[in-house]
């Protein structure tokens, strides 16, 4: 037990009973006078510990009080989440309002942007995506991102790079030929996993919108939710140290070894920590230095980039984006919480071109819609008629506003990542968002939430976790797969999470808070819970088509990966819950409301929903992939200026036919 006291007790103690060879019998005496006093002392300063003790609040609150302006005699701070709020606003008014309006303004935008003219059918595009109400028409810098590499080949080799990876396992290929599109497999007399050709044949209808408009080429779609190009760090930096002819064939290239699957003789990590830096922690191994994170806490090792506790003067903080800017390079312990880099499926170290549906840090596959938001599942899609199983505008199981259940809801499956290695599926995201959300243990965490006394004002104090997660979780795992992975096998994950039952899709429109958290890739119902009247609060390392056109705090809530944050999320949003007000002694036995979290929350919900109407569309997505494909043909010829758009130079455009 610590004694606070103007002087530590040891000190006094010491400096009383000193001995020295100097001192007579009756300095011996008065040296068992001053112990008996000495004892006094620090039996005295515990019976008035132990009273204040008594008296004290059952937690120390500390007030924090929102303020547009700092004080001259106080050290209040805004609260980061108006501020985030208010930029999210800004950023995605002003992405609208510079969109071009016009055919020469678009092109002169593009020649600004990418120095080099538009490809050959721009204007059709452009016609396109007018006359279907299309809001972004200049911000697709993910194109341009994900095909410059293949600027450094030539049309031939380019083709040739398409037809090698295109014999891969869990590779398809979506041809254009005379006008028509269809997906094929060419390992398909090998057996083929039935969603290797879903992913292929959403794209298919896609380009189908505007197939008679496109030459003849191919697009090798990624069969699999996981990334699958990775080019390390000194292959892109030194180009000549990759095979650039592949003339040789696929062998020459990869190897005559190489399997599309792991088969237990590495993992993604040690693919994907060459893509960094010589003199970076991954590429020295630190990681190897340091054991994985607890069971009970793995979530710290993620706190070096995602700091979402609080700090000192108790200001809350908040991931700025999903990303939040985590870099894996630079804190490689953390890649034991993401599932994705345990995949089982291989990564590929030579540049050739794959479409995916998303990407990870550091990939370089092709993004492209994913076929879970273009076409309506009864799995995957907000407002499914079970009649004429066709998707509509209005979910039947809707819920209004001011009938949703105010907790934090999400479902899913136990997934998260492959088994190579095997014995860290305890680890993957969502295991440790399940075990945190529905932790009984008498732990506490520090939660800032507003004041019993003054909403306008916020206290910090720990609370019991088991309490918190009792007043405002639902979180549950519904279907139990890959638990040979996990430590102990399947008895020990049933132990450790808790699990509920299955529940349809429709269920989820009865809560406010929606959490999206990745499974073995990016997650499938993302827009399905943006079309929703509930708030999506989403983690991932992914990102996707629209990542640029969708705006955190505005039209979702972003979550860290360490999740910590979650509970100043709701106390924010939804107010300070009966164990929030027990920590700080208050006898209030109801939430206390802040003065405008209610209002924000609803806010973010009609914004998301808005996004999803009209820039989430699927005749948006067909806009992305139209304008995708003219700048891969334009890549995929051999006189790549043919395929160029030709503007004159009084700034009219004067369009190749």
């Amino acid at each position: 037990m610590a004694f606070p006291s103007s002087r530590p007790i040891s000190s006094s103690f010491d400096a009383m009973a000193r001995d020295d060879d100097g001192l007579t019998a009756k300095n011996g005496q008065k040296r068992a006078i001053l112990y008996v006093l000495a004892l006094f002392v620090v039996f005295l300063e515990a019976g008035l510990y132990a009273a204040r003790q008594q008296s004290a609040p059952r937690a120390a609150a500390t007030t924090w009080t929102p303020s547009l302006k700092r004080g001259e005699n106080s050290k209040t701070i805004d609260h980061p989440i108006p501020k985030l709020m208010a930029e999210a606003e800004d950023n995605f008014r002003n992405l609208l309002q510079r969109q071009s309006k016009t055919l020469d303004e678009a092109v002169a935008e593009y020649q600004r942007r990418y120095g080099r003219n538009p490809p050959k059918g721009f204007d059709d595009w452009f016609a396109f995506a007018q006359s279907r109400d299309v809001k972004i028409i200049d911000d697709y810098d993910a194109i341009s991102e994900d095909l410059s590499p293949f600027f450094n080949f030539s049309g031939a080799e380019l083709r040739r790079r398409v037809s090698q990876v295109g014999h891969l396992p869990s590779i398809d290929l979506v041809r254009i030929e005379n006008g028509k599109v269809r997906a094929m497999n060419m390992q398909q007399n090998l057996g083929q996993d039935i969603e290797i050709s879903e992913r292929a044949n959403g794209f298919r209808r896609i380009v189908e919108k505007f197939r008679d408009r496109l030459p003849n080429m191919d697009f090798p779609i990624n069969g699999k939710a996981e990334g699958r190009i990775l080019i390390p760090w000194e292959h892109k930096q030194y180009p000549n140290l990759t095979v650039q002819d592949t003339s040789g064939g696929i062998e020459s290239v990869l190897g005559q070894d190489f399997t599309a699957d792991w088969r237990g003789d590495g993992n993604v990590w040690e693919s994907w920590r060459r893509i960094c830096s010589p003199d970076s922690k991954a590429r020295k191994l630190f990681s190897s230095l340091q054991a994985p994170a607890s069971p009970k806490r793995p979530e710290n090792l993620l706190q070096g980039a995602h700091d979402s506790k609080l700090s000192s003067s108790v200001e809350p903080r908040f991931a700025a984006t999903v990303d939040d800017n985590f870099d894996f390079c630079k804190e490689p312990s953390a890649h034991y919480m993401q599932g994705h880099f345990f995949s089982d499926w291989r990564t590929i170290p030579v540049l050739y071109p794959v479409f995916s549906p998303a990407k990870g840090q550091g990939y370089m596959d092709i993004r492209i819609p994913s076929h879970y938001y273009h076409q309506a599942t009864p799995m995957y899609s907000y407002g499914w008629d079970t009649i004429n199983l066709v998707g509509k505008e209005f979910d039947d199981m809707e819920t209004a506003w001011e009938n949703k259940t105010d907790i934090i809801f999400w479902r899913g499956a136990t997934t998260g990542g492959g088994n190579t290695p095997t014995g860290f599926a305890a680890q993957y995201q969502r295991h440790r968002f399940v075990r945190m959300t529905s932790d009984k243990s008498k732990e506490t965490r520090q939660v800032v939430f507003p004041s019993p006394e003054d909403p306008s004002k916020f206290v910090s104090a720990e609370v019991p976790v088991n309490e918190l997660n009792e007043e405002i979780m639902d979180v549950a795992f519904v279907r139990l797969t890959g638990w040979a992975n996990y430590p102990g096998g399947r008895a020990a994950l049933r132990a450790a999470h808790r699990f509920d039952k299955s529940v349809p899709l429709g269920d989820h429109w009865r809560y406010r808070y929606l959490v999206d958290v990745d499974g073995m890739g990016y997650s499938g119902r993302f827009f399905a819970f943006l079309a929703s009247d509930s708030v999506p609060v989403k983690s991932t390392v992914y990102s996707e088509y629209f990542s640029d056109w969708l705006q955190p705090w505005l039209h979702y809530i972003p979550l860290s990966q360490s999740y910590q944050e979650l509970y100043d999320i709701y106390a924010f949003f939804s107010g300070a819950t009966p164990s929030m007000m027990k920590a700080v002694n208050s006898t209030s036995s109801s939430i206390q409301k802040p003065e405008d979290g209610e209002r924000r929350l609803r806010r973010i919900a009609r914004a998301g929903k808005q996004w999803k109407k009209t820039i989430g569309r699927p005749v948006d997505m067909e806009a992305y992939v139209y304008r995708l494909a003219l700048e891969w043909a334009r890549l995929w010829s051999d006189d790549r200026e043919s395929l160029s758009m030709r503007v004159s130079q009084s700034n009219g455009t004067d369009v190749l036919a």
